[in-house]
């Protein structure tokens, strides 16, 4: 008898029943990624350690949900790029159109020691003081009965 510890991960049979229900459904299926060092895709798009990707049939080519890994060919800003996901990695796979989906607690497996160097990897900077706004005071926000 197989028991659970010895059993494979249920996430990327889920991540498929997610992308086939959108598809079957007329809905866009997306993937939102927690960024590290074992995700290939094109950083200038990720946004605090995320992006989100599109992962639809129109949007993607030779896209193959795999155990292990997603990869597909997208065009981000007219670029083709080659993008692969390690399954682990993914946060969500939602319907864009009304957000019905699954969220995946993230797996301890992996570090995000890389990440926070590639995302932060701006130009740093300097020490210069910054102008004041012209109001001179901090946002509020009113309270309106």
């Amino acid at each position: 008898m197989i028991e659970a510890k010895d059993s494979s991960s249920t996430r990327p049979y889920l991540i498929r029943a997610l992308y086939e229900w959108c598809t079957d459904n007329g809905f866009t299926p997306f993937i939102a990624v927690r960024v590290n060092e074992n995700v290939r895709v094109p950083m200038e798009f990720v946004k605090d350690g995320e992006i989100v990707l599109n992962i639809s049939f129109d949007a993607t080519s030779a896209l193959s949900l795999g155990n292990d890994f997603i990869e597909f060919k997208g065009r981000f800003g007219g670029i083709a790029r080659d993008i692969v996901v390690p399954v682990d990695r993914v946060l969500a796979i939602y319907a864009r159109e009304n957000g019905q989906g699954m969220a995946f607690p993230m797996s301890s497996g992996g570090s995000d020691v890389g990440e926070l160097n590639a995302v932060t990897s701006e130009p740093q900077q300097s020490d210069a003081p910054k102008p004041k706004s012209s109001s001179g005071s901090r946002p509020s926000l009113t309270r309106i009965k």
